[in-house]
C-alpha cells in the first residue's frame, strides 16, 4: 500500500503535515475532504515532488532514536497485551508516532503484515532501526506465544539503553565544552593579542629572554600556518581513523582501550554491563544460548572481547558451560566468571547476569562522574598553565627594560 506524505489545514485553519497510507492518491483525497483536512500538498513517498523546484530535506535530518524505538515498543506491548490485534496495534502506532520517518517504516511493517509477513521477518528489512538482537527476540517472542512479554523486556532494554548512554553523554558534554572554549581563548590570544605585544619589544631590537623569545615564535607560526595546523590535524585523524578502520589496526586500538588507565576500566565495565545485560535479556526471552552468544558478540564494539565471545561459543558447543571458557579467555572479570557458575548452577542464569549489568551499571556511572570531576581541574589547570606562561613571557622583558632605564 502506497504511503502519501501530506502538508494542508483542517477545519479550524491549523496547519498540518502528515504521512498516511492509503489504496491511491485519489482515495486519500477523498478520505480527508470527508474528515476536513483541506490539501496543499500531497507526495507519495519514495517518489520526487510534484512541485518544479521544491526539495525535501526532511528525509536528511530526521532521524529514529533509541528513545523513540523504545516508546514504540512499549506502546505495541501495551496494545497486544490489551488483546489488540497486532496489524490494528501497528495501525495505531502509525497514527500515533509524530516522528515522519518512523511513521513510514511503521506504515510498510503494517503493509507486510496484511500481505502474510510474520513480525520479525518485517522488521528485519530495517536492520538500522531493528537491530539483530530487537528481531531475533521478537522472533522467539512469536514462536513461543509470549510476543508481548519479549515486547516489554526489548523496551526494558532499550530504556535501559538509552539512560546509560545519556550518562555518557552527560559526563562528557561539559569537558568536551570547556575544552573547546579553551582551545578558542588561547588561539585568540596567540593570533590577536600577544603579536600585538610582542611586536614592542622586536621594534626594540633588545636581548629577548628565552620563554619570550619561545612565544613569539609560536604566535609567528599560529598565525601564518594557521591553515597548516587544521591540515595536519585533519590528515593525521583520517589516517588513525583508517588504520583503525584496519583488522590489525582495530584489534591494537581495542586492546590500548582496554589497558589504558582509567579509560580502559570504564571501557570494560561499559562492555562487560552490556554483555551481561543482554544475554540475560536474550535468555529470559527464549533465544538459545548459541544463538545468543552469536547476537551478544555483534553489539561488542571490542574485538578482543569479541575474539572471546567466540572462543567461548565454541567451547559451549562442544558441551562445556559458559563460564569455564569465559574465565579461560582472561577478559571477563571474576565477578562475571563467579555469577554466571553461580547462576548455572542454580538454574537462575538470567537473574545473575541482570544483577552483574546492574553492578556494572552502577560502577560506570560513579566512574564517569569521578572522571567528570577530575576533568575539570585538569583542564582548568593547564589552561592556567598556558596563560601563566604567556604572562610571565611578556613580563619578563618589561622588567628587563624596568631595571636598564634605572
Amino acid at each position: 500500500m502506497p504511503v502519501f506524505e501530506v502538508r494542508g489545514f483542517d477545519a479550524q485553519g491549523r496547519a498540518i503535515k502528515d504521512v498516511f497510507d492509503a489504496d491511491s492518491e485519489k482515495a486519500l483525497k477523498l478520505q480527508l475532504k470527508r474528515d476536513g483536512i483541506f490539501i496543499e500538498h500531497i507526495t507519495e513517498r519514495g517518489a520526487k515532488s510534484g512541485k518544479k523546484g521544491e526539495l525535501d530535506f526532511s528525509k536528511y535530518f530526521e532521524r529514529i532514536t533509541i528513545a523513540d524505538l523504545s516508546v514504540v515498543t512499549r506502546q505495541l506491548a501495551t496494545l497486544i497485551k490489551a488483546g489488540i490485534p497486532l496489524v490494528d496495534s501497528i495501525a495505531a502506532l502509525v497514527d500515533q508516532t509524530s516522528n515522519i520517518k518512523f511513521k513510514q517504516v511503521l506504515s510498510d511493517i503494517k503493509n507486510r503484515l496484511n500481505e502474510g509477513s510474520n513480525l520479525a521477518d518485517a522488521l528485519a528489512h530495517y536492520p538500522n532501526i531493528f537491530s539483530n538482537l530487537y528481531v531475533n527476540m521478537v522472533r522467539a517472542g512469536e514462536t513461543s506465544g509470549t510476543l508481548e512479554i519479549v515486547l516489554e523486556r526489548i523496551a526494558d532494554y532499550t530504556e535501559n539503553q538509552a539512560r546509560l548512554r545519556a550518562k555518557i553523554t552527560g559526563a562528557l558534554t561539559y569537558p568536551v565544552i570547556m575544552l573547546l572554549v579553551a582551545v578558542g581563548i588561547i588561539s585568540f590570544l596567540f593570533v590577536a593579542v600577544v603579536p600585538k605585544i610582542t611586536r614592542i619589544f622586536e621594534e626594540m631590537k633588545a636581548s629577548l629572554p628565552l620563554p619570550t623569545k619561545i612565544l613569539i615564535a609560536v604566535s609567528s607560526f599560529v598565525r601564518d600556518y594557521w591553515w597548516l595546523l587544521i591540515l595536519l590535524a585533519g590528515i593525521t585523524v583520517y589516517f588513525i581513523a583508517r588504520y583503525i578502520r584496519s583488522p590489525s589496526g582495530r584489534i591494537r586500538f581495542d586492546r590500548l582501550m582496554l589497558r589504558a588507565p582509567i579509560v580502559g576500566e570504564i571501557t570494560k565495565m561499559l562492555a562487560m554491563a552490556r554483555f551481561s545485560r543482554t544475554l540475560s535479556t536474550l535468555l529470559r526471552s527464549g533465544v538459545p544460548i548459541l544463538q545468543s552468544m552469536d547476537i551478544v558478540k555483534n553489539i561488542l564494539n571490542n574485538q578482543i572481547l569479541v575474539s572471546a565471545l567466540e572462543e567461548a561459543r565454541n567451547s559451549i558447543r562442544e558441551g562445556e558451560s559458559i563460564a569455564i571458557p569465559l574465565k579461560k579467555s582472561g577478559q571477563f572479570p571474576p565477578l562475571v566468571i563467579h555469577m554466571i557458575a553461580v547462576g548455572e548452577k542454580s538454574g537462575q542464569l538470567e537473574d545473575m547476569l541482570n544483577n552483574v549489568a546492574d553492578t556494572y551499571d552502577y560502577q560506570v556511572d560513579a566512574r564517569l562522574s569521578a572522571l567528570t570531576s577530575l576533568l575539570e581541574p585538569i583542564m582548568i589547570l593547564s589552561m592556567g598553565a598556558v596563560i601563566f606562561f604567556m604572562v610571565i613571557s611578556i613580563l619578563l622583558p618589561i622588567l628587563q627594560l624596568n631595571e636598564f632605564i634605572k
